[in-house]
């Protein structure tokens, strides 16, 4: 159960595609010297405005004097090696993701933390589990090292928050499309990586088929449904580490024909890759009730919604010259 109030919080991963949008809204909420950044690279455009740290979370003994310097007692753990580059370096995910995610559950309870929150990924799911409104309690057996990862991410914090009583949060994010920061190294890169194709060439060749349904999140809804977990009541929560969250699930080409409604003459082609099999292990939509009923989840965007917004913003920076900022 919580130890106290969220006051000051550690953001890991803070250079990333969430981590970037997630800091600035957090930092407007807690204010900017309470929200200290951290990432692996040195600092980056967009954490100028508050406290930044660089560290490997593999590194417990530079993590345990972040947080007693800055007097932390939460940590949004956000670091981790993500789906397409885990396949291309396995053991390098599986160091990043589990070791890192250990010695913050470890340093929570040592030093006694308010909360630790580490999201999960749609990666957990896999054969035997069902591909259509996948339940929240069902069979792990993902095809991925990162999925491999997430699972065990997932049994960590569970077990920490079980055994030792750190209030251990995370939720399975879908495929996130952001208009602020470029993917990273994700199976469902290709819904970014499209609208700036479609704004700047007029066209764009997928590494997916056309009739591979994923399920996807907007930025916008992907950091109010961070934020409404970590600040959620603990009494109301029967889960940990493990929230099923869904907004849309759609395929490429009807992501395409969402473009097309407000640019008609762009053109896609289709070259599936190796991220095509990821994308097969995964499920094509995801039941979220226990989000919905234990803390009160709902996403404000569709599909229509989402591909306008995004194409407005884009347009705007490509109009002054600073489409990839």
């Amino acid at each position: 159960m919580p130890r106290g109030k969220i006051q000051r919080i550690l953001v890991t991963g803070s250079s990333g595609q969430i981590g970037t949008e997630l800091v600035v809204e957090l930092r407007e909420r807690y204010g900017s010297d309470n929200v200290i950044a951290s990432d692996l690279r040195p600092e980056q455009e967009g954490n100028e405005g508050g406290p930044f740290e660089q560290t490997d979370v593999r590194d417990a003994e530079r993590l345990r004097e972040i947080i007693r310097r800055h007097d932390v007692d939460t940590v949004v753990h956000m670091a981790a090696i993500l789906s397409a580059k885990g396949e291309r370096e396995p053991l390098l995910a599986w160091d990043v993701n589990v070791r890192g995610l250990l010695n913050t559950l470890e340093l929570a309870r040592e030093l006694k933390l308010t909360q630790v929150l580490c999201p999960s990924s749609i990666a957990v799911f896999g054969e035997g589990c069902p591909t259509e409104n996948t339940p929240q309690e069902t069979v792990l057996k993902p095809a991925t090292m990162y999925g491999v990862t997430k699972v065990a991410g997932e049994l960590l914090c569970d077990y920490y928050a079980r055994r030792f009583g750190v209030d251990a949060r995370g939720l399975r994010y879908p495929g996130i499309v952001s208009s602020e920061a470029l993917p990273g190294g994700g199976t469902t890169d290709y819904a970014v990586e499209i609208f700036y194709k479609a704004i700047e060439d007029g066209r764009y060749t997928c590494f997916l088929r056309e009739d591979t349904r994923l399920p996807m999140m907007y930025m916008p809804d992907c950091i109010k449904a961070t934020i409404q977990l970590m600040e959620a009541d603990a009494d109301g929560l029967r889960h940990h580490g493990d929230f099923n969250v869904a907004s849309m699930s759609f395929t490429p080409e009807e992501l395409a024909n969402a473009i097309r409604r407000h640019l008609p003459d762009f053109e896609i082609t289709y070259e599936p890759d190796y991220r095509q099999e990821i994308a097969e292990s995964w499920p094509s939509s995801i039941d979220d009730s226990a989000a919905r009923e234990e803390w009160g989840w709902e996403p404000n965007y569709d599909l229509d919604a989402m591909a306008a917004d995004m194409l407005e913003k884009l347009r705007a920076r490509h109009e002054a010259g600073a489409l990839y900022k």
